[in-house]
């Protein structure tokens, strides 16, 4: 086994038929990547017979006397099935980068491990998991553990929803609450209507603050991915958002007249009058709440008569899946669940088109404990997601006296 170079042309045939290929490990990615300081390089691993048996596009910088830190966005493409080549891989990465100045390589492979549905419980599993992990863990890698949350580079979690099925069939399998809000999201009059020109600017006024990324980050996807980016916006029509408040409001006084009517019917006994009476208090809510909704779409309409944009999600279409790449929310809207709603349009849009799936992004993978990210599941996880467990991150110490060294000069940082 040996290592070599590749050009851009000759690592992308080779990853676009391997088994864990995503869209991280092509040369656009290395193309966005570079234009925020990263320096690229595509590797081939050839066996004894010269065959080209694994690839990956190595990101990194230099950090320190000229030494400088990889990383393998979503891991090598390579069968980790196998100790012996595991750890040949590893002598040679050492070996041939090592003398290149890198003393650190990171990557995150893209090996699934489970399955599991919306709830969290396991479908299927990888069989082999737990030996790819050993394997590595023999041949030198450091595994960085397990969590149930976001690791350094990329989520060890994501929601995914399976796609070639009747739209009905979809979306009678939705979570309850999740329909729910879909519904109130277009009685809104929210509309959903995607970029003609891969305007950005919008979107990232709704993510600018979440986001560790700058806007050019996402300009650069656009430009270099090309065609395959499509961005979908969230807008109120604001005349059919005042008419169907005025009717929700009219609805709701009309309801709350009844069980007025019923709380002071004197034939009733106790029991039920305090049922009637807590299902009048949550009637008057939301009463107060549709006035509310009155009064702004009122104001929105003389303000905006051709209607307000209010979110936005970016998509990156690869591999006959679609990957939301970012979404987000104007916060004073976001009680109308446009998101939602954008995602509905994107299932409904691509499972026409006849893609396989829709990666929603990252979750945290604790299902039965309320966290900072329940919200966050919620939001994906309700369209009856299914959930893919990956491996994990890896380190290697390519250059031991290098990183020693490093990390003595930088122990306080």
């Amino acid at each position: 086994m040996k290592i070599v170079k590749l050009n851009s042309s000759q690592f992308d045939k080779f990853a676009m038929t391997h088994r864990y290929r995503n869209y991280y490990q092509s040369s656009m990615y290395a193309n966005v990547m570079i234009k925020f300081g990263y320096k690229a390089q595509f590797l081939g691993i050839v066996n004894d017979q010269n065959k080209l048996i694994g690839a990956s596009l190595l990101l990194y910088k230099e950090v320190f006397m000229g030494n400088k830190v990889a990383y393998a966005p979503r891991g090598i493409l390579f069968n980790y099935e196998d100790v012996e080549t595991i750890e040949e891989l590893v002598n040679q990465l050492k070996k041939t980068l090592g003398k290149q100045g890198f003393m650190l390589l990171r990557m995150d492979p893209y090996v699934p491990i489970t399955i599991r549905d919306a709830e969290g419980n396991i479908m299927n599993f990888n069989n082999k998991a737990n030996a790819i992990t050993d394997n590595l863990k023999n041949a030198g890698f450091e595994y960085k553990g397990k969590t149930n949350y976001f690791e350094t580079e990329k989520p060890r979690w994501e929601a995914l929803v399976l796609l070639q099925r009747d739209i009905r069939e979809i979306f009678a399998k939705l979570d309850k609450h999740t329909r729910n809000k879909v519904r109130r999201a277009m009685s809104s009059g929210i509309e959903v209507i995607k970029s003609p020109n891969q305007n950005i600017n919008k979107l990232y006024s709704f993510v600018g603050k979440k986001e560790r990324k700058p806007i050019s980050y996402f300009k650069a996807l656009c430009d270099k991915f090309d065609d395959s980016v499509e961005i979908y916006y969230a807008k109120i029509n604001t005349e059919t958002f005042l008419i169907n408040s005025r009717r929700s409001l009219e609805k709701e006084e009309e309801y709350n007249d009844s069980l007025a009517s019923v709380v002071q019917n004197p034939n009733i006994d106790e029991r039920e009058r305090e049922s009637y009476l807590n299902k009048k208090m949550e009637s008057d809510k939301l009463i107060t709440s549709y006035k509310n909704s009155l009064l702004k779409a009122t104001d929105l309409l003389k303000s905006n008569p051709d209607g307000i944009i209010i979110a936005g999600a970016m998509v990156i279409r690869y591999d006959n899946a679609a990957f939301v790449i970012t979404e987000g929310a104007d916060d004073e809207y976001s009680y109308l669940n446009p998101n939602y709603l954008i995602k509905w349009q994107l299932i409904t849009d691509y499972n026409n088109e006849g893609l396989k799936y829709i990666n929603f992004g990252g979750i945290a993978g604790d299902f039965d404990n309320p966290n900072e990210y329940s919200g966050l599941n919620e939001s994906k996880l309700g369209f009856n997601a299914t959930v893919t467990e990956y491996l994990g991150e890896f380190d290697i110490i390519l250059n031991n006296f290098s990183y020693n060294l490093y990390k003595k000069m930088n122990k306080n940082k």
